[in-house]
Order: C-alpha cells, then sequence, then structure tokens
C-alpha cells in the first residue's frame, strides 16, 4: 500500500508552462509506478494547451486548478486513472468531440469517468432554485439534489473527483465576486459537505464544512479564527508541554504510541458554541491532544495513563469504540483538567482507526501494484454505510471499473422542473408520470413533454438530472392507452390510479343506475321486501348509498357480497315458517341419512347442500322431482321462500335417534 500524507504532498502548480507540469509529475515517482505516471503525464500533456488561457470560476488557470484537485486526490492514495480523469474534467467543456478522443488516447475506463464529471456539473442547477419555499421543502429539496448526484454516476469515484475539485475551488475562492461566493459556499455547505461526510470522507469533509464558513458567515469565522491564532503560541507551548509529559507517562506504563496536537476545524468550534451556548473560552476542547496505539487493549491502557495524570471532566468521556457513531467512527473522547488547570481534550485510536477518520473511503482502497490495473483492489468496498434510506452495496469482485460500479439508487430517477425542483419518480418514469407527480389536473390535461428542450414522446422513460416541461391543453382529459402497461405511459401507481379515479367519475350516473338496478334484481331473488339500504351499504363500508351503486355499476363489487349483506339487515325472526302437509300414517323406517319421514317407505332421502343440516337442527323434508326427498333445516332461506303452490311437498322429519327416544317405554 502507498502512504503519502494527506495535506499539500505535491507543490501548486504556479504557471502554465511544461516545466511546471514536469516538476508536479517528478513528485509522483514516489507514489505510482513508471507506467502509471506515463497515463498521468500524457493526460497534463493534453489538457495544457486545451486549458491554456481558460480559467476557473475563482479566476485561477484551469490547468492549475485540474492539478490541485487531482493532488488532493492523490493524498487520498486514489488510483492513476481517476489522477488522469481529475485533470481531464473539464475537457468536455472545450472540445466537442471529447469523448471519442478521450476514448482513442486514455481508453474508456478514464473517458467514464470524466463523462460522469460532466453529468454531475448539472447540479449547479440548484443555484436556480429560488422562491417561496418553506423550511422543510427546501431540506427535501436539498436531500434530492444529494441523491440525485449520486444517481447520476455509475462509478463512486466521480463524487471523489466531484469532492476534491469543489475543495479546490474553495481553497482559492477569495478570487471570485462576492455573489458567487456566497453561492458556491452554500452548494457547498448543503449539498458537499454531506456528502462527505456520509461517504466518510473526513478530511475534504472538514475542509468544505471551514472554508465555506468562512463566506456564509465571515464575521463568526473571523472572530474565531482570531481567537485560536491570538492564543497560537500559548497554546503551542502547552501542548508541547502535555505531548512530553504523555510521551514520557506512555512509554513508562509500557504502551507504545505517538502523540501530537490534533488540529481544531472552526466549524466544529462554532457549532459547538452554538449547541452548548457557550463562549469559546468555554470549550474544552480548544486544547487537544491525540494518541494513536496499535490496538484496542491498548487504547484503553493509555486512557487509564491519562487518567491517572490528570483528573477527568465530568460528562465529558465518549466511548465511540465501544459504540461507534451512525458514519462508522471510532474512537475513545476524553476532557481531563489538565496542567495550569487548563481543560483538556485528549482522543485516543489506533492506526487503522485514525486512517479511517482522516481519509474514510481512501483509506480502504488499497491497490494492487503488483498486479495489472484491472485487477482490482483487494479489500470489499464497505465505506457506503446505511445511513438514512440509502442503499449500500458495491460488487466486491471484478475489474477496477467493475469495482467501483455505483448501485445507488438505481430503483429511482431524478429530474428538474422548469423551475429547479427536483423530482423525485421510480425508475422508468415517463414523462406522463412526472406531470401527474406535480399536480393531477396537469396529469389530465398532457398532451406532449420537452426534455432538455427537445420534443419527446410521452412514453421516453426520463433520465437522472434532465430537465422536463410538460406541454398541455387548456381542457383535456387522459388516454384509456394509458392504462396499457404493454404501451408502457405509465409507472408509477399513483399516476394510474389517478387515471382510473378520472375515468371512474366520468360515467358516475351511468354506474349508479346500473348499480341501482342490479341491487333491485338482488332483492327480489332473495325474496327481501323491505330493508334498510343505507345500513347495507354502511355494512360493506361505503358512506353513501349512491357509492354503493356505484362500485356494483362498475362491477367493484358482486352482487353475491350485497346479498350477503343484505341477509345480514333481514331481521332475524323468519318471516314464514313452513308447514309440513298431514299424510296417512305409514311405518317410520330410518333412512341411511338417520332420518326418520312420517309416511315415507322406499325413497331416496338426501341432505340439502344449502344449508347442510345437522343434530339436533330442526328440520324438514322437500319432495323433488326425480330426485327423491331433501332435508333442509326448517330456517333454511330456501324453505323460507316456498311458494305456496308447492307446500304440499313439505313433509315432517326428524332424527332417527331423537326419534327413538320419545317413543321409549319410559316416554
Amino acid at each position: 500500500m502507498r502512504m503519502v500524507s494527506v495535506q499539500h504532498s505535491f507543490p501548486t502548480l504556479a504557471g502554465e508552462d511544461s516545466a511546471d507540469i514536469q516538476h508536479w509529475l517528478t513528485a509522483l515517482t514516489a507514489v505510482y509506478p513508471t507506467a502509471e505516471i506515463s497515463l498521468i503525464s500524457r493526460a497534463c500533456e493534453f489538457a495544457a494547451p486545451l486549458y491554456h488561457g481558460q480559467a476557473e470560476v475563482t479566476g485561477t488557470p484551469l490547468l492549475q486548478h485540474a492539478l490541485g484537485s487531482a493532488s488532493i486526490l492523490i493524498g487520498m492514495h486514489l488510483d492513476h486513472e481517476t489522477i488522469a480523469a481529475a485533470v481531464l474534467h473539464a475537457v468536455p467543456d472545450l472540445l466537442g468531440d471529447w469523448a471519442e478522443v478521450l476514448t482513442e488516447r486514455f481508453g474508456r475506463n478514464v473517458t467514464a469517468l470524466v463523462e460522469g464529471i460532466s453529468r454531475v456539473e448539472r447540479i449547479r442547477l440548484f443555484s436556480e432554485m429560488r422562491g417561496a419555499q418553506d423550511k422543510d421543502e427546501a431540506a427535501q429539496q436539498v436531500e434530492s439534489l444529494r441523491k440525485m448526484l449520486l444517481a447520476m454516476v455509475e462509478d463512486i469515484r466521480v463524487v471523489l473527483i466531484k469532492l476534491a475539485e469543489r475543495t479546490q475551488t474553495l481553497r482559492s475562492l477569495s478570487g471570485a465576486n462576492p455573489e458567487r461566493q456566497k453561492q458556491i459556499a452554500q452548494e457547498t455547505q448543503s449539498i458537499f459537505a454531506p456528502l462527505a461526510n456520509r461517504l466518510g470522507v473526513w478530511q475534504l469533509k472538514w475542509e468544505l464544512e471551514d472554508l465555506s464558513l468562512r463566506y456564509l458567515e465571515p464575521g463568526l469565522y473571523k472572530k474565531v479564527a482570531k481567537l485560536l491564532d491570538e492564543r497560537r503560541v500559548n497554546r503551542e507551548h502547552y501542548i508541547a508541554e502535555v505531548i512530553a509529559r504523555l510521551k514520557q507517562t506512555l512509554a513508562e506504563a509500557g504502551v507504545e504510541a505517538e502523540v501530537s496536537g490534533r488540529p481544531k476545524h472552526i466549524h466544529s468550534i462554532i457549532n459547538k458554541m452554538k449547541r452548548k451556548q457557550v463562549e469559546f473560552g468555554e470549550l474544552y476542547d480548544v486544547r487537544a491532544v491525540r494518541i494513536l496505539v496499535s490496538d484496542i487493549q491498548n487504547c484503553y491502557a493509555a486512557l487509564s495513563v491519562v487518567h491517572e495524570l490528570w483528573p477527568p471532566i465530568a460528562s465529558e468521556f465518549d466511548d465511540y469504540i465501544a459504540n461507534p457513531k451512525s458514519n462508522g467512527y471510532r474512537s475513545l473522547h476524553t476532557a481531563v483538567t489538565g496542567p495550569r488547570q487548563l481543560a483538556l481534550e485528549v482522543q485516543i485510536r489506533t492506526h487503522d482507526m485514525h486512517n479511517d477518520s482522516e481519509l474514510g473511503v481512501a483509506a480502504h482502497w488499497r491497490y494492487k501494484e503488483n498486479k495489472k490495473s484491472d485487477a482490482g483492489f483487494d479489500d470489499k468496498i464497505a465505506w457506503l454505510r446505511q445511513i438514512l434510506a440509502w442503499k449500500a452495496e458495491l460488487a466486491d469482485s471484478g475489474n477496477l471499473q467493475e469495482q467501483f460500479k455505483n448501485e445507488l439508487l438505481q430503483d429511482r430517477v431524478y429530474v428538474f422542473t422548469p423551475l429547479g425542483k427536483v423530482m423525485d419518480l421510480p425508475k422508468g418514469a415517463t414523462p406522463v408520470d412526472f406531470a401527474y407527480t406535480l399536480h393531477t389536473g396537469l396529469g389530465h390535461r398532457t398532451r406532449g413533454a420537452k426534455v432538455n428542450g427537445n420534443i419527446v414522446p410521452l412514453k421516453y422513460q426520463l433520465q437522472n438530472g434532465q430537465r422536463v416541461e410538460i406541454l398541455t391543453a387548456k381542457q383535456g382529459a387522459p388516454s384509456r392507452d394509458w392504462l396499457s402497461p404493454q404501451l408502457g405511459y405509465l409507472k408509477s401507481a399513483r399516476a394510474r390510479a389517478s387515471v382510473r379515479h378520472w375515468f371512474k367519475t366520468q360515467n358516475l350516473d351511468d354506474s349508479v343506475a346500473q348499480g341501482r338496478i342490479l341491487l333491485e334484481r338482488e332483492l327480489q331473488r332473495l325474496g327481501v321486501s323491505t330493508v334498510n339500504q343505507e345500513k347495507v351499504a354502511q355494512r360493506l363500508r361505503f358512506h353513501k348509498l349512491e357509492e354503493l351503486f356505484a362500485a356494483l355499476g362498475r362491477g367493484e363489487i358482486t352482487t353475491r357480497r350485497v346479498g350477503l349483506a343484505i341477509q345480514q339487515e333481514v331481521p332475524a325472526k323468519p318471516a314464514f315458517i313452513p308447514q309440513p302437509v298431514a299424510h296417512k300414517h305409514t311405518a317410520q323406517r330410518a333412512s341411511s341419512t338417520g332420518v326418520l319421514i312420517e309416511g315415507v317407505d322406499n325413497l331416496m332421502i338426501k341432505l340439502a347442500k344449502c344449508c347442510r343440516p345437522e343434530k339436533p337442527d330442526a328440520i324438514i323434508g322437500y319432495v323433488t322431482r326425480d330426485r327423491g326427498i331433501t332435508i333442509h333445516r326448517q330456517n333454511c332461506a330456501f324453505m323460507q321462500r316456498v311458494p305456496e303452490d308447492k307446500r304440499n311437498r313439505l313433509l315432517d322429519a326428524e332424527w332417527a335417534v331423537a326419534a327413538a327416544i320419545l317413543r321409549s317405554p319410559k316416554n
């Protein structure tokens, strides 16, 4: 694994001549093999004449800006293709057929990275988002922009290049006009610093936060910076004294450790002052040291040494090793009353924890120097942690390009409205989905669409970062074709439901009339003349009777379900109890069903399937045509509706066992 220091490891380009470029490349010989430096060198040679006379937004020469961004990435241990892409990042803005040229000269991997950077530049549309947004809506828009940025790239290294490029911009932001300074700083604080935090790129995160705060709250920033600077000499003497004491005491305790002063980040100081509502002098961690040890056991051993040297300050201890932060950060934090009765913060961690906290994701990218560039990295990329609802799953095998394949948010697509608002849609969404997401009425009136200013079909599948404009009619209605999955007009369930609802409401009168007829037919079939229809509707969970009629007319509810609800509303006491017709007495014989019927001898007897009578139900027989006698419950709905002219078919019936008991000598 190649190791370089994080900050200012490479000379800053002072001009655009070949001598400066060569000086910059020479510094890479200790970091990259000759073959890899060759690719970076060719990128510089290609970019130099193209960038000549071009300046970045801060006024910095473009080539100087590109090499500054590349230097940041080198300090993060990025591979040579990423460095070359950072050098070439502005080529798409200056060369018409750039993709073909870059592919031919530098290969598809580098071209894909440059292409990703170009797409990410669309995030600048954020600056156009001005208007009446409440705080919650604005926060949601910023969150969508962050997700869009990640969704727009297929290779996560593109995001790191953009973060490095933004850091380099902030370092020279004093050259931009005040309005531009504030806009870039706000964009950084809202989007890029939180992204660096979520991805674990701590060193960039801290610098992005500090530099953006310098332009957003210049008064407070200068005040804290001045206080830090005024006390610098005294603080440095104090820290040197503390470090010497700690080194000696740790060595005596047998704990091998590196001890150093810990740099303070102005953004974190100001946040803590605001959060705790205290002044600068009341902070415990303005004076701070860091102890690095080999393993976790020595972390706690060092902590014991510190607490034996100086008394700890109550409630100022945090064990982020036993309980890591949600972003994976691990360390021991304690505050003690140090020499001269001054508060002192001490952080204790292992070297690996320190690499994670300083470089985050980059600390895990171990490039195999003894293999070709497409051999991949030896560790699974585990740095995209499950923060918020973001997916965190990357491939852990394959060549270099596949290794960094970004699978974040692949089920969503993020597009802009003409006013710069970000819309979150399902993957495969069309302009019609977009219109219905904005407003149902807009969806109904949709007749066409423009994407990035060009007319597209309504079934066109939207892509991340596109600007969508809907063309409408003054009065309009959706097409039934939109509901066909095969035609592909709609992807979202919400839009499809809106279209269905429109067609339902248009035919409401016809549906209500048809439903009323169907309900009357069901009442006639059941032989029910009076029933509270409003209660029937409520039993079926409709607020109004007309809603039941409409649902019945549209076929959304079956007449069988309505019939069951009607029967539940019919009075429990039957309107008619069937009486059997008297027959001539003959000998009784139990059938195979266990039923005795007065006056019946050889007829076939079976139990009715409609009511399924069982002992000891009161039963009655019914003479059928060609099928013998059917036994029903006396309260069976079928028996309730036997016409007057067929009641002569009713016969007395009883269960055989009950009959035997009644005829026993005891009775």
